[in-house]
């Protein structure tokens, strides 16, 4: 179901033209203002506009002892996911959540049709609803729905949004729940103009920003952390708008990878630690276009230029073409080391980085550093196929297609009144006997996360035949939760971070476990290896969370259309309170009682 949206105007007041104080308790590490300046550069790349540009960046075990430090801080409260329903959001769909994919493109005149085609190569990022705004004459049109790019868009629908700029969003929820006004793209209406803005991150002091701005009389109509960010804009006293982006970003903390568009701009932003990935590339014809993945860039012919830079925000307009100012320079980013292990299409370049190689490298260092007598490699798809193909060409044993997934699973399945064991894996992945049976099999996943599906594969494969069962995961052990767009379990659901790995072993019941070591990982990324953040690894967060909550798999299984704001409340595990933020830096969020 889609919708057509018009502008809604951001609630104004006497008290909110006042800026939002910017002391220490809107960061626990006050980053160094960098002054602003602008100069002209020539790219190596033709294009139909000039650019403008400031350089300032900066180049960017088998067994666990270590517990996630914040563990005990964190409650859980689970439920059969197999009663009645299968759900996609269920145990037997045990991965992080691919947070969001943003596309943005300026001087095209079919913007909207190829932001319609890129997000479509993102569709891996999300899929629980997808929008587009498209800039015409000025006005900024949208159209947003809930469920997949293709569900959502049809040729009438695009033909809603004519124009040469457009902004795209395809969305997972790890801020709000999934009703249909918290699809992305936001537009809003402001007292100079208009603002569309498409997001993929999360903001770790939302709530102590949205309390701020709720004291000064803002209306907020999402539960998604995003909205804050327009709030900030409307509030600002900067001038031009992009230092209106700019003031804003400054009050935010976490993981944002934000594109913008204006009546005549298009901005793209990344947060000065870059969690998130954000290319920029240019089609033969001048366009510039910003996108989450290098994929996105190749299904529209346009050729990858390189990196929105951590901390950078880069202007597009008729008048200037691209300009580059430095938002706050961070001297040491922390890119997320799950885009090369999970997330991204193997096909992308993420950081810099090709993930096909760091995915078939991540499977040779298991080969090497825990070999197994085995007859045949197989993967479990889609993640792992490429981890088993390193795995199998380091170690000489044939890789084979030992589990097949099914490509057209919906979002639930009614199950049969007499209960089928493993039914929701079973919807998805089916062994393959004679690949199977009478083998000693390596099975390569890219990681665990509870455990729950892990289990079951195991189960599937020795009922299918096989001899021996040895898992290989091409990543370190998961013990601590995500805070910067990656919704995880709390850290109590993560089986790593409750058993040892020979527990582990025996709660999925395989012959031999094996994680990929943390200390391979880093040598394996080499001088690169202090630009990765690997919180989820060591429980050492580059951003303390402060009262930013853990949604649990499993929550929000509304229809994306009807569920309350208030039901975001009842699905999040509260946050650590080890930190000594509410009284010693954030003392809004004692006041606001969050």
């Amino acid at each position: 179901m889609a919708s057509t949206a018009k502008l809604s105007s951001l609630s104004s007041s006497s008290t909110l033209s006042k800026p939002i104080s910017k002391n220490s308790s809107f960061s626990l590490n006050p980053p160094q203002k960098a002054p602003f300046s602008l100069f002209q550069e020539t790219l190596p790349k033709p294009s139909a506009f000039p650019h403008k540009t400031v350089l300032h960046t900066q180049k960017p075990q088998f067994s666990i002892s270590s517990k996630n430090p914040i563990s005990d801080f964190f409650s859980t409260n689970k439920s059969d996911p197999e009663d009645g329903f299968v759900s996609s959001f269920s145990d037997d769909d045990d991965k992080p959540r691919e947070e969001c994919g943003v596309v943005g493109i300026f001087g095209d005149p079919e913007a909207s049709r190829l932001c319609y085609l890129a997000l479509h190569a993102l569709q891996h990022r999300g899929q629980e609803g997808a929008g587009i705004v498209a800039v015409n004459n000025n006005v900024l049109q949208s159209v947003t729905g809930v469920g997949l790019v293709s569900e959502v868009f049809n040729e009438s629908k695009l033909d809603q949004l004519p124009g040469e700029m457009a902004i795209g969003h395809v969305r997972y929820s790890t801020a709000g729940s999934s009703m249909l006004k918290n699809v992305q793209p936001f537009v809003a209406g402001y007292r100079f103009g208009s603002v569309g803005v498409a997001h993929n991150g999360n903001l770790v002091n939302y709530r102590a920003l949205r309390a701020m701005l709720e004291d000064n009389g803002s209306i907020f109509n999402t539960s998604s952390d995003t909205e804050v960010v327009l709030h900030l804009i409307a509030i600002s006293k900067a001038r031009p708008f992009f230092l209106r982006i700019v003031d804003a970003c400054e009050k935010l903390e976490g993981a944002y990878s934000m594109v913008f568009a204006t009546e005549d701009k298009l901005v793209a932003v990344r947060d000065p630690y870059g969690f998130r990935p954000l290319v920029m590339g240019r089609r033969s014809n001048g366009a510039v276009v910003f996108a989450s993945e290098t994929c996105a860039l190749d299904l529209i012919e346009a050729t990858y230029e390189r990196e929105v830079y951590p901390g950078e925000v880069l202007v597009v307009d008729k008048k200037d073409g691209v300009q580059s100012l430095c938002l706050m320079p961070h001297p040491e980013p922390k890119q997320c080391i799950f885009e090369h292990i999970y997330f991204a299409l193997p096909n992308s370049v993420v950081f810099g980085k090709s993930v096909y190689e760091s995915r078939h490298i991540f499977g040779e260092i298991l080969a090497t550093e825990a070999p197994v007598d085995c007859d045949v490699v197989i993967a479990v798809p889609d993640s792992g196929v490429v981890a088993a193909l390193g795995y199998a060409a380091k170690a000489g044993v044939a890789f084979q297609q030992g589990l097949i997934r099914s490509h057209y699973v919906g979002r639930t399945f009614i199950e049969p009144s007499q209960k089928i064991r493993d039914f929701g894996v079973k919807l998805k992945l089916s062994p393959v006997r004679g690949v199977l049976e009478g083998k000693r099999v390596v099975v390569v996943d890219d990681s665990i996360v509870r455990g729950t599906t892990s289990s079951k594969i195991v189960r599937l494969i020795k009922e299918a035949g096989a001899k021996e069962v040895h898992m290989r995961i091409a990543s370190p052990p998961i013990i601590g939760s995500c805070y910067y767009g990656v919704d995880t379990p709390s850290s109590e659901e993560l089986i790593s971070n409750r058993m040892s790995v020979e527990e582990i072993r025996e709660f999925i019941g395989c012959d031999s476990l094996a994680f990929l070591p943390f200390d391979s990982l880093k040598k394996m990324l080499g001088n690169d290896s202090p630009n990765f953040c690997y919180a989820c690894f060591s429980g050492k967060y580059p951003v303390m969370p402060r009262e930013v909550k853990v949604k649990r798999v499993g929550d929000f299984l509304d229809d994306g259309l009807n569920g309350p704001i208030d039901s975001i409340d009842g699905g999040w595990v509260k946050g650590p309170r080890n930190f000594n933020i509410e009284k010693e830096i954030d003392p809004l969020y004692q006041q606001s009682k969050i």
